[in-house]
């Protein structure tokens, strides 16, 4: 086993197609950008007892798109609208970001849901029904595209994009988006001002996206972001066989 490449975790939907049978589902496509940034990745069974095995085996994470979170536990009720994810993933999920926050070296990468669930571990809001109040809702829905706009101080998305020149336009499927990314920091909005893009400053490589990079034609918004979370990851491959 090539034990340079660096293990990237990647967390699955749930699906119950039969009563009693819960299923693991993820997109091919997130470990497709994975394998091309140089990783490898695997499918993370969300339970929660297996988390202190899964930061010790993985160098990265990737918590992919999914269904909408319930709100209840951040102290809102969840909107009548919204579809609610599973709730074994949702419980896992939080449980792995609120572990991450005492691993502030471990690269993390939010895809759409997993964006809004660390703004909601953050101590941020969602927008549940995109619908009630923005007008252009519908440009953020069934795999619409639209142009994104990097705010001052989102060095790793600059990076990113830096990688490929002409208008900057990524892949969205979402109805909620981030109202108030908490504690966190946004890097990127589309132009009617919708939250596409969160980070902490504070941390090695902590990126929440809105839109969904595995589906986005351009190379800065999309495979450079797996490619930036793969390099992070890697540096911490280096430093464990430098103390070995």
């Amino acid at each position: 086993m090539d034990q340079t490449r660096p293990i990237i975790g990647m967390t699955p939907d749930l699906t119950e197609p039969r009563s009693g049978s819960v299923r693991l589902e993820c997109s091919l496509a997130y470990a497709r950008a994975v394998v091309a940034a140089g990783g490898v990745p695997v499918v993370l069974p969300p339970i929660v007892e297996q988390i202190p095995q899964h930061l010790a085996i993985c160098r990265g994470f990737v918590l992919t798109g999914g269904d909408d979170p319930r709100t209840e536990m951040f102290g809102e009720p969840t909107h009548a609208a919204a579809r609610p994810m599973h709730a074994a993933r949702q419980e896992y999920e939080v449980a792995l970001l609120r572990a991450l926050d005492t691993r502030p070296d471990m690269p993390v990468l939010g895809v759409c849901l997993g964006m809004q669930l660390m703004a909601l571990c953050a101590g941020g809001r969602l927008n549940q029904h995109m619908p009630d109040d923005v007008p252009t809702a519908a440009q953020h829905a069934a795999n619409a595209t639209h142009s994104l706009r990097i705010e001052p101080g989102g060095h790793v998305l600059a990076r990113c994009v830096s990688e490929q020149g002409g208008e900057l336009c990524v892949t969205s499927h979402h109805r909620q988006a981030v109202r108030d990314p908490g504690r966190l920091r946004v890097t990127a909005r589309a132009p009617d001002g919708v939250i596409e893009a969160i980070d902490d400053p504070s941390r090695v490589f902590y990126l929440g996206v809105q839109w969904h990079p595995e589906r986005t034609a351009h190379r800065g918004a999309g495979q450079a972001v797996f490619g930036a979370l793969v390099a992070a990851a890697s540096a911490i491959n280096g430093r464990d066989r430098a103390r070995r």
